[in-house]
């Protein structure tokens, strides 16, 4: 097992120096990707970057795609260095990175599995993106056919890089919000295992959001419409593989 850490950025000026001074500790590769940020917090990364060059590392995304597109560079980055497992964490601030160890036992105990995050909110979460994942929860479920992944939604991941990379080389995912949620039913249908860890989540006051009612909420509809059909194709596998356990 050989992992590193992904950090989707897109002007998260002064959220990721507290982030990376959480992760130094870990001594774990970091790659950081600047999705289209601009210039004051291009040029962060820059110095952030030449001050650690040996853990830190920068790709720098032309224009801003969504941290979806953010995410795939990132994988694509790993899986290009040799890494086998990518941890993905948001630039914000806004997870429990003293969880990090948790989450690196469980990916070394099962390196075919992917482990992501089932969040424990405090009272700083937005009761609009509270309620809205319930929603999304139930299509998950229902486009699975199970309870498998308890919340779709969760940045705090570690990604086996094999199984996701060809995933990503087959097939083309949402390159916004709705990655998240898309990644990990497209990996369920194809048998990789999902392990589910509580973490405490808190949004920073401060904190910055491009999460985007509107746009991302119809996005989402969309990626759960497409994966319905997708889920209605593969019904006799999914079936087969359900009355299996």
């Amino acid at each position: 097992m050989r992992p590193c850490i992904v950090i989707p950025v897109y002007n998260h000026r002064h959220g990721i120096g507290p982030v990376l001074d959480q992760l130094r500790p870990h001594g774990l590769p970091v790659i950081l990707v600047d999705d289209g940020s601009d210039a004051d917090c291009a040029e962060h990364l820059r110095e952030l970057t030449a001050a650690a060059p040996e853990q830190l590392s920068l790709v720098r995304r032309a224009r801003n795609g969504g941290k979806g597109a953010a995410v795939i560079t990132g994988l694509r980055e790993a899986g290009r260095r040799g890494f086998s497992h990518a941890l993905q964490v948001d630039a914000d601030g806004q997870h429990n990175l003293a969880d990090l160890p948790a989450f690196l036992r469980q990916a070394e105990a099962r390196p075919d599995a992917l482990i992501t995050g089932i969040p424990v909110y405090d009272r700083s979460v937005p009761k609009s993106r509270l309620y809205g994942r319930y929603l999304s929860h139930f299509w998950v479920w229902v486009n699975t056919l199970s309870l498998d992944i308890r919340d779709a939604l969760c940045g705090f991941r570690v990604y086996p890089l094999a199984p996701t990379l060809a995933l990503l080389e087959q097939e083309r995912l949402g390159r916004h919000m709705e990655f998240d949620c898309e990644v990990l039913v497209r990996l369920h249908w194809r048998g990789v295992p999902i392990i589910n860890l509580p973490t405490a989540v808190h949004y920073p006051r401060d904190g910055v959001s491009h999460f985007r009612l509107w746009r991302d909420n119809v996005l989402i509809a969309g990626m759960h419409t497409r994966l319905l059909l997708g889920m209605l194709k593969r019904l006799p596998v999914l079936l087969k593989r359900r009355w299996a356990r």
